[in-house]
């Protein structure tokens, strides 16, 4: 009897085999719209925009788990930028490394789509150093935190502190969606939206399962800290609760029946979306979107964060 269903199955193989080469490649591929614009020039300046946080994620996480960044792997992308400040890399597990790694290497797939798509702006400078990442968390807490926190101190620091980042990126192509023209452009636009969403997904479980977890060498846990770290994001950017923590309020849970919150979502249950000039505000720890620091000391780059940061008036973005 299992001779008969191995025997049965390779001729299954056999005939799948045979009748693979009589498909059409149309019938694997999308047909595109008849008549439509692939990249609209209105959608340069959004995409471009976000550039300016899948460079910092690009540093971030290739020097995280490999020691080197854009300058070592893929010079060509930073289009002369300045280096990083700061960055270095971390003390991580295997398990954590591993993942660090592969986010690393999909960010600088990200820079080649857009690249490619939008074309890629100059590599702002980004500080990513100790002191740095130490200023957010004081920030987040309300007092210095002593010692100063570093994130490359181990795997937990480490994820905590990339909590910060690929967020950002989802509620900044969530914003960007509905004022994309090209059909090229939502293409893109949705592929690099669920790799950010995976990434964040990603990061919270890992502090979800942790969040009892007391950071040492402080008297706070995991999830108290997502909470704090939200709830800074949430006051610099202002325009009111976009940003939760793993836990949350129940009326701010899932059908306001869950405390946990693995996801962050509105009442619908959908990703929450934020403006540039709002990422802007915490991307600089200023809460203006016209005062550069923090993370881009001197400022972003592209025409809309240049044009905001010289107060210059342009109304044609979202």
């Amino acid at each position: 009897m299992a001779t008969s269903n191995k025997v049965a199955i390779f001729i299954i193989f056999i005939w799948f085999a045979n009748l693979y080469p009589c498909l059409s490649w149309s019938q694997c591929s999308p047909m595109d719209p008849v008549n439509e614009t692939r990249v609209d020039e209105r959608d340069i300046d959004p995409m471009q925009f976000a550039e300016n946080i899948e460079f910092m994620e690009a540093e971030w996480f290739l020097w995280g788990g490999l020691g080197y960044g854009l300058d070592v792997y893929s010079p060509n992308l930073t289009r002369g930028g300045p280096p990083p400040i700061g960055v270095q890399k971390a003390n991580l597990d295997y398990l954590t490394r591993k993942i660090v790694i592969e986010f690393g290497y999909q960010e600088v797939g990200h820079l080649r789509v857009l690249r490619d798509t939008f074309g890629l702006i100059k590599r702002p400078l980004i500080d990513l150093s100790v002191r740095n990442w130490a200023r957010v968390f004081d920030e987040a807490f309300g007092y210095n935190l002593n010692p100063p926190f570093n994130p490359y101190r181990d795997s937990l620091n480490y994820m905590m502190a990339s909590y910060a980042l690929p967020y950002l990126g989802v509620l900044g192509y969530t914003g960007a969606n509905s004022h994309l023209y090209g059909y090229w452009s939502k293409r893109v636009l949705a592929g690099l939206h669920g790799i950010e969403s995976g990434q964040d997904a990603v990061i919270r479980m890992y502090l979800y399962e942790r969040a009892k977890t007391i950071v040492y060498p402080y008297n706070f846990t995991v999830g108290e800290y997502t909470i704090r770290m939200s709830m800074l994001r949430n006051r610099l950017s202002m325009c009111g609760i976009k940003d939760e923590g793993v836990f949350v309020p129940r009326e701010l849970g899932a059908e306001n029946r869950t405390c946990s919150n693995v996801l962050s979502a509105n009442y619908y249950s959908i990703t929450y979306r934020r403006t540039p000039r709002e990422i802007l505000r915490f991307v600089y720890l200023s809460g203006n979107e016209s005062i550069p620091g923090g993370y881009l000391p001197k400022g972003g780059n592209g025409r809309i964060a240049r044009e905001l940061l010289e107060n210059y008036p342009y109304e044609n973005f979202y």
